[in-house]
């Protein structure tokens, strides 16, 4: 089946989310849905992800799986929000395991914070299949970004995270610690031996004012027009031109809250004695 999919914006993070769905009435998959943090004062709001849960009840949408394509840097997640209001189960790749063992030592978490995944409902491993209703899904491994990284494939419809953006930016940086510009060469390339005409979502868009803000392409697009790894580039000279972009790069904005939740499947660390959670900001560790 093709399945139909709703795209959500969060303009503060250029962060995309998804509902995709058979039709109203039907099974539903919610794609990395955002959670609105103020840094300057600590504070969440749900709104954001409050029009994508009004989108599901509006079409009645029975949600099977809450997914995140990895553990995002650049913003929190409000799956366990979303979970919490339309259900469904919360699951990433296998290797989130990997990014908790290092972000545990880089925030000094103690080994009361277990890296063994067991914050969200189910992990995924590479190849491995799943239903939702009639809709037919697969799990592909695409690290590189971080070691964590899944794309998923629902129907015609994949959902690339931070791998791919849209084909006149390019794609993701690989400086985050377990990154690699080889290994997501070769992780890209292994996506765009799917069908041209596989519609292909993003995570982010950075428009940068030249245009307006766009979440689809195809594989027949990324392969023949994206500026970083069209067909003819070879894995040596993207190696080189991503390293090199990379190290121009500063850290994303909310790379330290966003990565000490999303680690917990999107919790806040547990409360203190005065029953406030509070996030570390380790010094001149990044």
């Amino acid at each position: 089946m093709r399945p139909q999919v709703e795209a959500f914006l969060d303009p503060d993070t250029e962060t995309w989310s998804y509902v995709v769905y058979e039709g109203a009435g039907g099974h539903a998959v919610v794609i990395d849905p955002v959670l609105d943090y103020d840094p300057r004062a600590g504070r969440t709001c749900t709104a954001g992800a409050q029009r994508l849960v009004d989108f599901v009840k509006r079409h009645n949408l029975t949600v099977d799986w809450v997914l995140e394509t990895h553990a995002h840097a650049d913003h929190l997640s409000a799956a366990p929000f979303v979970r919490d209001q339309v259900g469904g189960r919360l699951a990433i790749g296998e290797h989130i395991r990997e990014v908790q063992a290092t972000f545990r030592e880089v925030f000094n978490l103690g080994k009361e914070f277990l890296c063994d995944g067991s914050q969200f409902d189910h992990l995924f491993s590479d190849g491995e299949t799943f239903s939702v209703s009639e809709l037919k899904g697969r799990v592909i491994h695409v690290p590189g970004h971080t070691p964590a990284d899944m794309a998923w494939l629902i129907g015609d419809a994949l959902f690339v995270g931070d791998t791919l953006f849209m084909p006149d930016s390019g794609t993701a940086r690989c400086d985050f610690p377990g990154g690699d510009a080889g290994t997501l060469y070769r992780s890209i390339r292994k996506l765009l031996t799917l069908p041209e005409q596989t519609r292909v979502f993003v995570c982010h868009d950075y428009p940068g004012g030249r245009r307006e803000y766009a979440c689809q392409t195809t594989v027949g697009e990324q392969k023949h027009h994206n500026i970083h790894i069209r067909e003819g580039v070879s894995e040596a000279e993207f190696v080189s031109m991503r390293e090199a972009r990379d190290a121009t790069l500063e850290m994303p904005r909310l790379i330290l809250p966003s990565v000490q939740v999303n680690i917990r499947g999107g919790r806040m660390p547990p409360p203190e004695g005065n029953g406030v959670s509070y996030l570390k900001l380790p010094i001149n560790r990044l």
